[in-house]
């Protein structure tokens, strides 16, 4: 996939192989850059992704992450198709990628124009012995120190010269150059890789993009030579790299799976995700703390994302610095219009992963920029007929011919209704540790739990994985019977217990050693009636498309005072309340909270009508936790007695949970770990939850309380939000085993802070 006129006709693709010059960089006639010529500022883009190396496991994902990036960049930011260079697998030699760099990007760029450098592929690292400055000859040989260089690996990372192995590698050095010589600060790099090297391919259900080896050698020539180059060139060199976004810690693996019919890096996906519902007052941390997000969910706390360089810390800059007021929050584009106008062919990359899976039957809505010389088309309503991966083909609810041909390529949607079937089953991986027979008896004892299903680890979206909670030595035992077909070598004596799809552990899951596969997969029912519930809720997640007008925030109100995270729905036809972060909140992707914090949740309705709310989350201990609010004959349920109620807001009111006034204070307690809350809104009281919760007579009212039931809690709300959206099953005509779920009356905020 190299566009613009396949990189130059590949006529002036190669450098000089040495001493490259000011004139040796010029490769395109002046007369070829007259002609592409544009007036500033202009936004310029590098897409690299390889998924065919030439050495090693193949990738899975990388090439999908760079049509992540160019759908959004051209249908969300403005980009011109033109300004685009992409570069995917054999295209993508290291000599290639710098030629692109140079000629497409440092050549072209002026002052105030928008530069994005996107690679996805193996990262790894360079090790070579090298004395230190204050040695000298004579204690060389004990003075040697192992200096690691980061790699980011293009196709031919490794070659061969004279039976030797050579480093034919972009340096994270020389990377670091080439962004310093742009002559503009506006410049955004998303690495979607990673250097650690974790010794292994799949690291659960997932495919690790580290190269699982040091590699040794030497670095080309022709690299050197190119650093040297942009070091001589010092009146091009800016202290100033831009914003770089990694995939994840410098100990940590960045990681690529299936997602539903697609593969894709999990940090591409999220932070394109967020970007095509983000608002122009979306900063950098903003976007990274909604993105650590989706990424823990998708993976656990393996992989959390960074900003690994910016130039101010201080300043709050906005993500790939091109979003204006005019730009309109999106979850898709049409991409293709058929049969006269009356199907079209969406790319829906805005949606949450997991809705996007259940996104039959659906409705979107056609939108208009705000500055289109078109105010006075309507809207268009198209339901989606069947999708794969990203994409879906919908047909317009319209018999109108005038409607039908209102239809363009290029029109952004938005989500109307969200329809989710009820039979959403638990999709849990069988780790490749795992001998055959227990696969064979796990696979069994998983056939006979209601909702829950099993697969082989790696084949394909999963929720959570099964595995061995072992020592090393057990593992190696358990190979070796493996190998011998589970009948010569015993298995090893160790425990079971459930995993994230990346492999982190989920709390309170392992079991005592020596139990069977088939008693620890009953042993685990609740736990995964727990997942499940978790799964169904993350389903109603809409901030990015909820009309509701609610905001919400997360404060710290010992052993200080500070805002750390605020939610709102963006598409509420108001003027969302604006907040500032406290300049002393954490800096991390995700928001960390020490044990002993006392915290509380600020809501405010911004919007024309009342609003119900309810608080659900996962504790770190793993157990789901409502906050339900206290009886009082000021607060009677919708009939009347004297039993608790939904918590109702009215407009312009702001409500602090837990208030002021209660005996409950909400302190932060042990152990560490993830906590996801899940503050859910509706236009209607929460009816039928309210009998859930009076049946299971819960008394712990006015506080945090462990439920016995979420996965009945989590279905009468959805039964809720689904009555709360009244006829619409019958008016567009949905199955009646659904969720119809109208984005003008719920809203789902969600809340991911890690305990330390």
């Amino acid at each position: 996939m190299m566009k613009r006129r396949t990189f130059l006709q590949k006529s002036g693709i190669m450098l000089a192989a040495l001493g490259l010059s000011q004139a040796g960089l010029s490769l395109l006639s002046d007369r070829y850059y007259q002609a592409l010529a544009q007036s500033s500022p202009r936004k310029l883009a590098l897409l690299v992704g390889i998924n065919q190396y030439l050495f090693g496991t193949p990738l899975t994902g990388c090439v999908t992450d760079v049509e992540l990036q160019r759908e959004l960049l051209i249908h969300r930011f403005g980009f011109h198709p033109s300004d685009i260079l992409t570069i995917t697998d054999l295209q993508a030699t290291r000599q290639n990628i710098e030629t692109a760099f140079l000629e497409h990007l440092t050549k072209q760029v002026k002052p105030g124009d928008v530069v994005v450098f996107h690679f996805s592929g193996y990262g790894s690292r360079f090790g070579k012995a090298t004395l230190p400055e204050s040695s000298n000859l004579g204690e060389q040989k004990n003075q040697k120190e192992w200096t690691v260089t980061n790699l980011l690996l293009p196709v031919d990372g490794i070659i061969q010269i004279k039976n030797q192995s050579v480093v034919n590698a972009l340096t994270e050095d020389t990377l670091w150059l080439l962004l310093r010589s742009l002559s503009t600060n506006l410049v955004t790099s998303v690495l979607d890789t990673s250097y650690t090297d974790g010794g292994i391919i799949l690291q659960g259900n997932l495919r690790v993009r580290s190269r699982p080896s040091i590699i040794t050698g030497e670095i080309t020539a022709e690299e050197l030579a190119l650093q040297d180059q942009l070091k001589q060139n010092s009146q091009i060199i800016s202290p100033d790299p831009g914003i770089v976004l990694v995939a994840a810690k410098p100990e940590q693996v960045a990681t690529e799976g299936q997602i539903d019919g697609f593969s894709s890096g999990f940090f591409t996906y999220a932070l394109t995700q967020h970007l095509w519902q983000a608002t122009p007052a979306t900063t950098v941390q903003i976007s990274l703390n909604r993105v650590a997000g989706t990424v823990e969910q998708l993976v656990g706390n393996k992989q959390q994302p960074q900003i690994c360089s910016q130039s101010n810390p201080q300043q709050k800059l906005l993500t790939y610095h091109v979003l204006s007021p005019e730009m309109l929050s999106a979850d898709g584009v049409v991409m293709a219009v058929e049969e006269n106008g009356k199907t079209a062919q969406l790319w829906l990359a805005g949606l949450p992963a997991k809705v996007l899976q259940y996104s039959l039957n659906s409705l979107f809505t056609t939108v208009t920029p705000t500055n289109s010389t078109n105010q006075n088309t309507p809207p268009l309503q198209l339901a989606i007929r069947s999708h794969e991966g990203l994409k879906a083909k919908a047909r317009v609810n319209s018999s109108n011919l005038n409607d039908i041909s209102q239809l363009q390529v290029g029109q952004l949607v938005q989500e109307a209704v969200r329809v989710l079937p009820h039979n959403i089953s638990l999709t849990v991986a069988l780790d490749s540790c795992l001998a055959r027979i227990e696969r064979v008896d796990a696979t069994s004892a998983f056939s006979g739990i209601p909702h829950v299903t099993s697969v082989v680890a790696g084949e394909q979206s999963v929720d959570c994985l099964l595995g061995r909670v072992s020592t090393t030595e057990s593992l190696l035992a358990l190979a070796e019977s493996d190998s011998l077909g589970g009948i010569s070598a015993p298995l090893p004596k160790s425990s079971y217990g459930l995993f994230s799809p990346g492999l982190s552990p989920i709390p309170n899951t392992s079991g005592e050693a020596g139990e069977a596969v088939k008693t620890a997969v009953n042993r685990l029912v609740p736990k995964l009636q727990t997942l499940l519930a978790a799964k169904l809720l993350r389903l109603t997640a809409n901030e990015g498309s909820s009309r509701l007008g609610v905001q919400a925030i997360l404060e710290t109100i010992a052993p200080s005072e500070q805002v750390l995270m605020q939610r709102s729905t963006v598409r509420a036809p108001w003027p969302t309340p604006k907040v500032s972060l406290s300049s002393t909140a954490p800096k991390e992707a995700i928001v960390k909270l020490p044990i002993s914090s006392s915290i509380q949740y600020k809501i405010h309705n911004y919007g024309d009508a009342p609003i119900y709310f309810i608080l659900l989350g996962i504790d770190a201990n793993g157990c789901p936790i409502a906050l339900l609010p206290t009886r009082s004959t000021t607060n009677l349920n919708e009939q009347g007695s004297k039993s608790f109620a939904t918590q109702v807001i009215t407009p312009g009111e702001t409500t602090i949970i837990p208030s002021n006034n209660s005996p409950f204070k909400w302190f932060v307690q042990g152990p560490p770990g993830v906590v996801e809350i899940q503050l859910i809104f509706s236009r209607a009281p929460f009816s039928q939850t309210l009998e859930t919760w009076e049946n299971a007579k819960i008394s712990a009212l006015g506080r945090l309380t462990t439920l016995a039931n979420p996965l009945e809690v989590v279905r009468s709300i959805l039964n809720d939000l689904h009555q709360a959206s009244g006829n619409l099953t019958e008016a567009i005509a949905t199955p009646p085993d659904t969720w119809v779920l109208d984005v003008n009356n719920w809203a789902t905020l969600s809340f991911i802070y890690q305990i330390v």
